[in-house]
């Protein structure tokens, strides 16, 4: 029996639904989803394996202009992803006309790899507006196919999926056949806290954030987690505890029933909050938490 295997890359502008999508296909909460722009600020593979094939989905950051050296590094996980696709995925919402950077645009257009673009929340349209989309798209990506899709509804993902197996190369698998994800279990504490706080607070707050975990102890009916929060100056330190300290029980709170779900045991969380001044202006505390890939 031929296996088949190959990269599946999600681009497009920020909060069109990558991360719904992706979470879809894989069928796990690996993505954190919210309705706030910039979620996504790493590239996350996602792992779906079958006897005869394994496709590795890889979820990037919203396409931006970056205004500051973390959007900079984030911008460089997409270029990356065109880089290393054997199958692209070009997601847009109903009523958008564009990408916010045109040299990405004529990179998908160009594309030798075959791009499969995703029309979604079509459940927020009538039938009129959707097939004016589906021309302005022909158009506009001439070497696409486009399937009008609903992420959150699962509405013709099954489709989507089967048009990218028919579509995968003869290959064998990138990685072992159990596996889900190329992230570590700390990634997932860190994104989850992380979308609790992008829920909770406001304005600048969630972006000025950085979460990393500095103990993560597995036992058998239990795990252990400490993590500390980091924000960029003292006032943010304050918000981000709230009044004795409630708002940041309420975080812990959320973020523990979610990981119970993710893990499957009982969470024990710790979460303290630091003040690491500037720390998305500044190359060295981006590489340490993972960001600038040089």
């Amino acid at each position: 029996m031929e296996h088949k295997a190959g990269f599946v890359n999600i681009i497009g502008n920020p909060n069109v639904g990558k991360s719904t999508l992706m979470n879809a296909l894989v069928g796990e909460r690996l993505s954190i989803i919210t309705s706030k722009a910039q979620t996504t600020r790493h590239r996350i593979l996602g792992i779906v394996n079958g006897d005869d094939f394994q496709i590795v989905l890889s979820d990037t950051p919203g396409i931006i202009k970056p205004a500051y050296e973390l959007q900079s590094s984030m911008m460089g996980f997409v270029k990356n992803a065109f880089e290393d696709a054997d199958i692209l995925i070009y997601m847009v919402e109903i009523g958008e006309k564009e990408l916010k950077d045109e040299a990405f645009f004529n990179k998908i257009v160009h594309s030798k790899i075959p791009v499969l673009l995703l029309l979604n929340k079509i459940d927020k349209s009538n039938q009129v507006e959707l097939e004016e989309q589906i021309a302005l798209w022909k158009e506009k990506v001439p070497n696409a196919e486009i399937f009008p899709i609903s992420a959150l509804e699962n509405f013709n993902i099954q489709t989507v999926f089967e048009r990218i197996l028919a579509l995968l190369p003869v290959s064998p698998p990138y990685y072992p056949k159990d596996a889900l994800t190329d992230k570590p279990e700390r990634f997932f504490v860190n994104e989850t806290i992380r979308e609790k706080i992008l829920l909770n607070y406001d304005k600048e707050i969630p972006y000025a954030v950085e979460v990393e975990t500095e103990e993560f102890l597995e036992e058998e009916h239990i795990i252990r987690i400490r993590t500390v929060i980091m924000v960029e100056r003292d006032s943010q330190k304050g918000i981000i505890i709230g009044h004795k300290g409630a708002a940041l029980k309420k975080v812990g709170t959320q973020a523990r029933e979610d990981l119970e779900k993710f893990f499957g045991k009982k969470i024990h969380i710790e979460t303290y909050v630091k003040v690491n001044k500037d720390w998305r202006s500044s190359e060295y505390q981006l590489r340490r938490f993972g960001y600038n890939q040089k």
